[in-house]
């Protein structure tokens, strides 16, 4: 059986191929400026929206990395509710959808607070509320008691991925890892958030929800680099994208004596991704708080209010009286007296003036 890296005589003394990683740190720094930039020149109403969405990608995405499906407007209504943005029209959220926000904000908005067993031990339980996970009982809010593998297959033929370190070793698994995590390192938190990752994932100390913890670390540790508590990007997002890839690196590298350089460089390339993916949708972002800074003062109805943002949030295919009457939920004639009035306002145009099939779309502002 292969040698875990915990195993090895040096653990934890990592190491990592220093020119490489610094270059990539670096260019990940500069676009999270770039992105910190951009935000900076959006209204109030704008970051709220930026911050409420990220969030909510996060909450949902680390969940499903591990399989849970959470409703995405339930998560949406309780970060709202925290955040004082208005819940109107969104669910009451349930107790797992609490749970998993409970553990982002504190981790996010308390960025700079010390990490603690008592800490990590809160956002177990916040986790799993009634003390299970799935139709298992599980301990929560402390270390696990019992040996922990990673298995998949059927009974029988079970495939064992991975085998933690030995319960009785955790306690002091953990104790160093938090007198590293809250030491007065000279690490860039960038780095520091994808090392914290996986050392946490290879000690895997708790029963369940090891993983989802591991992300929230990384968002601490995201948010001190950024220097801010608010999030406009979704790390948990990007890795849902990659699942496969971040399994299998985690698989390789658990098996490395020291050198984590290729786990740091494919944590940085997702940030990498995570950022550029921020970057195209915060243009958009700043479009819509653009077009509404410039017609603050016109009248809209509902309708047209609705469809309008529609258009601005990336609107696929030709507007037509139609589709306007099916998004709006009005009659075709109702549509068309919408778009007439927007026409005369200068607001919309046709596409293809004199053409048989007539479309509308915004004109530029």
């Amino acid at each position: 059986m292969a040698t875990y890296i915990y195993q090895y005589p040096d653990w934890p003394d990592f190491t990592w191929d220093q020119p490489d990683i610094a270059l990539l740190c670096s260019e990940v720094r500069h676009l999270q400026g770039k992105i910190t930039g951009s935000m900076s020149m959006l209204g109030f109403a704008g970051r709220q929206e930026a911050v409420l969405s990220a969030l909510t990608t996060d909450v949902v995405k680390s969940s499903e990395i591990e399989g849970e499906k959470l409703d995405t407007e339930q998560v949406r209504s309780s970060i709202a509710s925290r955040l004082g943005i208005n819940t109107a029209g969104l669910p009451a959220p349930d107790r797992h959808a609490e749970g998993m926000v409970d553990m982002l904000l504190d981790a996010t908005r308390n960025h700079n607070e010390e990490l603690s067993h008592e800490r990590l031990f809160a956002w177990h339980a916040a986790l799993f509320p009634t003390a299970y996970s799935g139709m298992h009982k599980i301990e929560t809010g402390k270390y696990r008691s019992g040996e922990m593998l990673i298995v998949s297959g059927a009974m029988g033929r079970e495939k064992i991925h991975y085998e933690a370190p030995a319960a009785v070793r955790v306690k002091q698994e953990m104790n160093l890892f938090l007198d590293w995590f809250n030491g007065n390192s000279k690490l860039d938190p960038v780095l520091k958030a994808a090392i914290a990752h996986f050392w946490f994932i290879i000690i895997h100390p708790f029963d369940d929800g090891n993983g989802r913890i591991a992300r929230a670390i990384s968002d601490l540790l995201l948010a001190r680099a950024d220097g801010m508590a608010d999030r406009f990007y979704s790390m948990s997002g990007q890795m849902m994208l990659e699942r496969k890839e971040y399994y299998a690196i985690l698989q390789k590298v658990q098996h490395s004596s020291r050198d984590i350089s290729e786990w740091l460089e494919w944590f940085l390339h997702c940030l990498r991704s995570a950022l550029l993916s921020t970057q195209s949708a915060m243009e958009k972002v700043m479009l819509k708080s653009r077009f509404w800074e410039l017609h603050e003062h016109t009248r809209f109805n509902p309708r047209q209010r609705l469809v309008i943002n529609r258009l601005l949030d990336g609107f696929e295919g030709r507007l037509k009286t139609s589709k306007w009457a099916r998004l709006a939920k009005c009659s075709s004639d109702t549509a068309l007296r919408d778009i007439r009035d927007l026409m005369e306002k200068g607001i919309l145009q046709q596409d293809n003036p004199g053409g048989r099939s007539t479309g509308y779309l915004l004109g530029p502002f």
